[in-house]
């Protein structure tokens, strides 16, 4: 056990070190049939997080960490689940539950406070990396999870930096509603939920900012710019889109939620779920961050082929989890529907079972 929970911290220090840059972004997209998806990318500069497919039965005895132990709050899973998890396989970092509840975590730099670990309240303690999965296995609306979540303490597993502060995240919980919160810890256990209506999510700061930040470009809609005429001159679009001149175009979470924003509200709505997923897909393309983008000329780059890791759509109307990989850009699709989750086991795979070499050769 104690030789698990140290490979585990050495995971979490590695990705909570001090250059810690996760660049997620999630968007929300609902087509006319009543579909209603959840999507998301990953980010790590770092290295590969050796990310892996959970499959979460029902029954399933869980014990949460501690940075003590495995002595934390144990339940028994009420509700089977799917979903994808980063550094080691106790944190799932967004799944879909068999109800349709979708939760995924993304990380809030220099915000996120958590309640200090506190030893006497051990069996009420739950980590911040493993919240995802708690959610999922007990709870079937965004109401339940908030008032479920009142009965537990959400405590950091990392290791502080040099100033004391733990890399944590914020979360976003959605339910076969529509309905979507995010929830967000701060001052060392404040507890802040906001109903999410702008569809989007990233990182820091807090989500209340990125609401207001969203004024600062009221000016931007879709569409050319007409021509015109200033004195003698005659100006013309070199392109489609000039009405979006001056849409942020960096890789930080403010600029990233401003371009979901527009593009998710700009998209047109989708006839059913394949089109769904397969819009959401699309419009997560222009968040692919590669490998190098990241990194100042003389650093070292590490061997991967890009830093968005692996990108995910929940459909939470029909509970299905799909993904692809920075390996491989084909869509897998889990039918949650389909599963036995009082008889399915356990379950811990690799994303991409297939050879990461392989491409499909068309032959003529």
């Amino acid at each position: 056990m104690k030789k698990l929970l140290r490979t585990i911290l050495s995971a979490m220090l590695l990705v909570t070190g001090l250059h810690p840059v996760y660049a997620c972004t999630g968007i929300a997209i609902n087509a006319a049939d009543g579909t209603k998806l959840l999507a998301r990318t990953i980010e790590w500069k770092g290295g590969n997080l050796d990310s892996k497919l959970i499959i979460l039965p029902r029954g399933m005895q869980n014990t949460a960490l501690t940075p003590t132990g495995k002595n934390g709050h144990r339940w028994i899973n009420k509700y089977g689940a799917v979903g994808a998890s980063t550094v080691a396989p106790e944190f799932v970092t967004e799944g879909v539950n068999e109800k349709g509840l979708n939760v995924g975590i993304f990380y809030f730099a220099n915000v996120g406070s958590l309640t200090p670990f506190n030893p006497k309240r051990a069996k009420k303690s739950v980590s911040d990396g493993e919240l995802v999965r708690y959610m999922l296995t007990n709870f079937a609306t965004v109401d339940e999870a908030l008032k479920g979540l009142e009965k537990i303490e959400i405590i950091p597993i990392g290791q502080a930096d040099k100033n004391g502060h733990y890399a944590t995240g914020h979360w976003r919980i959605s339910d076969a509603s529509g309905r979507s919160v995010v929830l967000e810890i701060t001052d060392q256990g404040k507890r802040n939920v906001y109903e999410n209506n702008l569809r989007v999510f990233t990182n820091s700061p807090a989500f209340p900012w990125h609401q207001a930040n969203l004024n600062n470009y009221i000016h931007l809609s879709g569409g050319e710019t007409p021509n015109k005429t200033m004195g003698d001159v005659n100006l013309y679009s070199f392109g489609g889109g000039t009405n979006l001149t001056g849409l942020p175009g960096d890789l930080t979470p403010p600029s990233r939620l401003v371009r979901a924003f527009f593009y998710v509200q700009s998209a047109p709505i989708p006839a059913d779920t394949y089109a769904a997923v397969t819009q959401a897909f699309h419009i997560l393309n222009n968040f692919d961050l590669p490998i190098g983008a990241e990194y100042a000329p003389n650093e070292k780059i590490p061997d991967m082929p890009s830093a968005t890791q692996w990108t995910a759509v929940s459909d939470v109307t029909h509970p299905t989890f799909y993904y692809r990989t920075m390996y491989n850009s084909a869509i897998r699709k889990i039918d949650l529907t389909k599963i036995d989750f009082d008889t399915v086991q356990y379950s811990v795979l690799n994303m991409d079972p297939e050879p990461k070499e392989n491409f499909y050769e068309l032959k003529f």
